[in-house]
């Protein structure tokens, strides 16, 4: 099949491109824009006639996202607090939610790939749909400001996820960033905060594994384990652990005597 023209994708984004190149660019993988750039060198020592790609565009997107989240969350939830609206906002903008946004455009069939990449599968990885979904919001900002990026943010990253967050936030489910949750329950529960240690990492440079423990002193001062999580970042492997003390820890009851009874085994 014949790969769609970027164009007709601006009715689903709403907005029609005065400059059309930055949507092309928004599309454009860095794995063509290497490819063209060794296709086009016409001989030694010229400069390779590379195309631009989204990177920078993602860049741009990556802080245009969390403001215009921010500002809707801010609106549209007046009666939650600080740490709530941040675990809201992290959910929104990870990477998991991003790339189910853009599989809800189809922006898989659009990405501009170089041909390894596309024989590869990269248009159904996770990290190149949710960071075209980044660079399409940059390319928005930079076309049309903050009201076509306000519209596309709403439409596919807020609104059809928001209210089934809220309720999750509501019944104490850890949302987003699980580090800050469980921060803030561990403060609640008038604890010591989370200490995170790197306990081994395995695996070739391009394809790390990091498992880490997430610590917290109990009553004699000593730091107890509460949780191990293992990633492809030190960042991930502490989020995943965050997440399941943080499960661990909603499960107990009462779960400051636990971390006290903890202490003295």
């Amino acid at each position: 099949m014949a790969q769609p023209a970027p164009s007709t994708l601006q009715p689903a984004l709403g907005h029609t491109f005065r400059e059309q190149q930055l949507l092309v660019r928004a599309l454009t993988h860095s794995s063509l824009a290497y490819e063209q750039g060794i296709e086009g060198r016409q001989g030694e020592g010229t400069t390779p006639l590379r195309e631009e790609d989204n990177e920078q565009l993602e860049f741009l997107g990556d802080a245009v996202l969390g403001l215009v989240v921010a500002e809707i969350l801010f609106r549209r939830f007046p009666d939650l607090h600080e740490g709530e609206w941040t675990r809201l906002r992290a959910s929104m903008v990870s990477r998991r939610h991003l790339a189910q946004v853009a599989s809800t455009l189809d922006l898989g069939s659009y990405l501009r790939l170089g041909r390894g990449e596309d024989r590869g599968g990269g248009r159904k990885k996770s990290t190149l749909l949710a960071n075209c979904v980044e660079a399409i919001i940059g390319a928005l900002y930079l076309d049309g400001g903050l009201a076509p990026v306000a519209f596309f943010v709403n439409e596919y990253v807020v609104a059809p996820y928001v209210n089934d967050l809220r309720q999750a936030l509501d019944r104490g489910v850890s949302l987003g960033d699980h580090k800050t949750a469980l921060q803030e329950l561990l403060q609640a529960q008038k604890t010591g905060p989370p200490d995170y240690v790197l306990k081994a990492e395995s695996g070739p440079d391009h394809r790390k594994r990091f498992l880490v423990e997430v610590r917290v002193a109990a009553g004699s001062g000593l730091a107890k384990a509460l949780a191990r999580g293992v990633g492809t970042t030190k960042k991930r492997a502490e989020q995943e652990a965050a997440r399941r003390a943080f499960e661990k820890l909603r499960k107990q009851t009462p779960a400051r005597e636990s971390l006290a009874e903890g202490s003295g085994s």
